[in-house]
Formats: C-alpha cells, sequence, structure tokens
C-alpha cells in the first residue's frame, strides 16, 4: 500500500468535529499511559498485535502521541502518531460498529493537529488502505513509488547473498 502525503498548514479546525463528537456522547482525547493495556487489548482485538506493538512507542513519547475515541468507559478507536518514523500518522482504527459516524475523521484531525503542534508542515500517512478518505478529509495526496515504504516486513527480506549487512 502506498503512503500520502499531507500539508499540515491546511487542516481543517479540529475544534468543531470534536464538539460533533461530544454531541453524540463519544470522548475524543490523548491517550494517558496508565490505560496502555486496555488500548492494547482493544487494537489486538479488532485490528492486529503488530499495530499493538506500534503504538508502545507512542506512549513513549512526551506528550503521548496516541488519541482515543470513548464512548460510555469503552475504547473504540484510536490514532496515533510519530510511532514508527518521526512524521507519520498510524496506525489508526475504529471498531466495526462505530464506522461512518465521524470517529475515524475526528482521530485523524486530532492526530495531525498533534503533529503540526511538533513544527512539522507536511506529514506523512504510512501504508493507507483508505486513500480515498484521506483524500477527501484532508486533501492527502498518494507518494510516488512509496510501496512497500516502511512497513516492508524486515523479518521475512531475505538477507543479501554477499554476507553484507543489509541497509538500514
Amino acid at each position: 500500500m502506498p503512503d500520502m502525503l499531507v500539508n499540515l498548514l491546511k487542516l481543517p479546525p479540529l475544534e468543531p468535529v470534536l464538539e460533533a463528537m461530544r454531541r453524540a456522547s463519544i470522548v475524543v482525547r490523548r491517550a494517558a499511559p496508565y490505560e496502555s493495556s486496555r488500548v492494547r487489548r482493544f487494537i489486538e482485538r479488532h485490528f492486529t498485535e503488530a499495530w499493538a506493538d506500534e503504538i508502545g512507542v507512542g506512549y513513549a513519547n512526551k506528550p503521548v502521541s496516541i488519541y482515543l475515541a470513548i464512548r460510555d468507559g469503552e475504547v473504540i478507536g484510536f490514532s496515533a502518531y510519530e510511532c514508527t518514523r518521526r512524521g507519520f500518522f498510524g496506525p489508526t482504527g475504529v471498531a466495526d460498529s462505530e464506522r461512518g459516524k465521524g470517529v475515524g475523521k475526528a482521530l485523524l484531525l486530532a492526530s495531525l493537529h498533534g503533529l503540526a503542534q511538533m513544527g512539522y508542515a507536511y506529514g506523512i500517512i504510512g501504508g493507507v488502505g483508505p486513500a480515498e478518505f484521506y483524500a477527501r478529509t484532508v486533501g492527502a495526496t498518494l507518494i510516488p513509488d512509496s510501496t512497500p515504504g516502511v512497513y516492508a516486513d524486515p523479518l521475512s527480506t531475505p538477507a543479501p547473498r554477499d554476507g553484507a549487512e543489509p541497509p538500514r
């Protein structure tokens, strides 16, 4: 899957989206370190263990670079940034039962505004699935020749035949 580039200087405002979530009884906020186990279980149950591993870096960042969507005390979605690489958005996911309600948009904007607050002018959405969503929501554009990008599986990549160290 390709990567996408986002101009963080032209992001839509965040507060109206957060207010719409509040009206729908959904809180979108930065994650706290003491809830990392619950969030990890949510991600492993609804998505992948690799994503749960990836957000561990987000919990180590100061401030934490993970946002949560919560309804009635339960995690229904998450987004992260600055986890696999600097300036990268992701991973992100919303429970199947909560899709189509604006939760993904709110999480995306919260995280991208987080990248902008760090001083980035542009952000990268790595290994995108729903490219149309990102293009429509934040004007993201595909980065040519960006597959497989940083998400190539190094554990399954064969070592060079000449015995040299693989590139880093």
